[in-house]
């Protein structure tokens, strides 16, 4: 097994390779380095009797199919698009242990399917919305979204176009829940916790909601040596004092996570107040009810501190996912698993999102977390341990094996 771990993490080392920018791992949703991962994937998808296809929302999606199969298939996967300057491991170490998880089943002699999707976007960084490649596949892809564009003023049907694909034809990348067993998403955690708590992996019981909005602050630029302070309306002074209060709500309420990560000034000059503010929120909960509130409250601070200055707040949602909770039944498969492969079990809610946040709508969805080293990821020291990957393929090997005995 160790064997099978160490060439999981040297296909995610050799994958990392495959970037739009050299010295640094960089792979946004349907750039040429996505047609270089497909490449490497189909060829030994291949190798190993799966049929493979690239769908409409291009995520790679092989299935392997055991000699008289029963009906529903069970599916594993994660992603393969990055955010800029990554580590090697977010998402693709899930892709790279899925395919592992198929030589197993072809071991154990599992009679169910497995189909392997490589989803083609879950960062949400060339056009600002994430989960692209998982929704096309749980069938809520919104059509308006092909006319987003990306920094560089490419539509995104444009994108799929180019790369060979057909946006026309999304409605066909959409599984049919009732030829779906469930779905298990393999994932670093991205965090501290459970190398604090020394602990190699984790069955994840929930992900959190999470609201994005981009928050923009309207003022009057002016000159900064004769405009006395009285009389200016500057939109980055009130935009800091909101920012001040963002970081406090998430402080005083328990288990809140908000962020302002992207600031955009205009026009930027050290001679000139601030005109224009524009800025990103990432707030997180598990409560949706909770997190809605913080908003209406973090809304209502914006205003209170740019009405005074005679700056004017406009926001715009991004993104509205509600917290999603594991299959209490699949979840409690992958703890057996645990058990009978002698490790204890640890449970924990996902701070970060994934596709299977999206895929829970359709099908029953679990997830098993790998220990982050130094709690660091989005980032080039983005590490797994060798021993960490080896026993999510022990967990993997008990929990295809019970799967076996159910469905003969």
């Amino acid at each position: 097994m160790r064997e099978r771990a160490r060439r999981a993490i040297a296909e995610c080392k050799l994958i990392a390779g495959f970037t739009e920018e050299p010295g640094r791992t960089t792979r946004r949703f349907l750039t040429p380095p996505v047609k270089d991962v497909h490449a490497h994937l189909r060829s030994r998808m291949e190798a190993m009797g799966m049929a493979v296809r690239v769908d409409a929302a291009g995520n790679l999606r092989g299935v392997w199919t055991p000699e008289c199969a029963r009906e529903k298939r069970l599916l594993v996967g994660s992603h393969i698009d990055t955010v800029p300057d990554a580590g090697a491991y977010d998402g693709v170490l899930g892709v790279m242990l899925a395919l592992e998880w198929v030589e197993l089943a072809q071991e154990i002699g599992l009679k169910s399917p497995i189909e392997v999707i490589a989803f083609s976007e879950e960062e949400g960084v060339r056009y600002g919305v994430p989960f692209l490649g998982s929704r096309a596949v749980a069938g809520c892809f919104d059509a308006r979204m092909l006319a987003y564009e990306d920094a560089d003023g490419v539509r995104m049907d444009e994108a799929m176009r180019t790369f060979g694909l057909d946006p026309s034809a999304l409605a066909d990348a959409a599984l049919n829940p009732a030829e779906v067993l469930g779905f298990v998403e393999m994932h670093i955690e991205q965090g501290p916790v459970l190398e604090t708590e020394d602990m190699q992996l984790a069955v994840v019981t929930g992900i959190v909601g999470q609201t994005r909005l981009g928050v923009r602050f309207t003022g009057q630029a002016n000159h900064a040596g004769t405009t006395p302070m009285h009389l200016r309306h500057d939109a980055l002074a009130a935009a800091a004092e909101w920012i001040t209060a963002v970081e406090a709500l998430a402080r005083r309420e328990e288990k809140m996570l908000a962020t302002v990560g992207k600031i955009d000034l205009r026009p930027n000059s050290a001679n000139v107040i601030p005109g224009q503010v524009d800025l990103s929120l990432d707030l997180r909960h598990m409560s949706n009810r909770v997190r809605s509130s913080c908003v209406n409250e973090l809304m209502a601070d914006a205003r209170r501190f740019a009405h005074p200055r005679g700056v004017e707040v406009e926001t715009v949602v991004k993104l509205s996912e509600q917290s999603v909770k594991m299959d209490r039944y699949w979840s409690a498969r992958l703890e057996i698993a645990f058990q009978k492969a002698g490790f204890p079990v640890k449970t924990m809610a996902s701070g970060a999102g994934h596709d299977a946040m999206i895929m829970a709508a359709k099908a029953p969805a679990a997830m098993l977390f790998l220990r982050s080293p130094g709690g660091i990821s989005h980032h080039p020291a983005e590490a797994v341990r060798e021993e960490d990957v080896e026993a999510a393929l022990r967990v993997g090997q008990k929990f295809l094996e019970q799967l076996a005995a159910e469905v003969g």
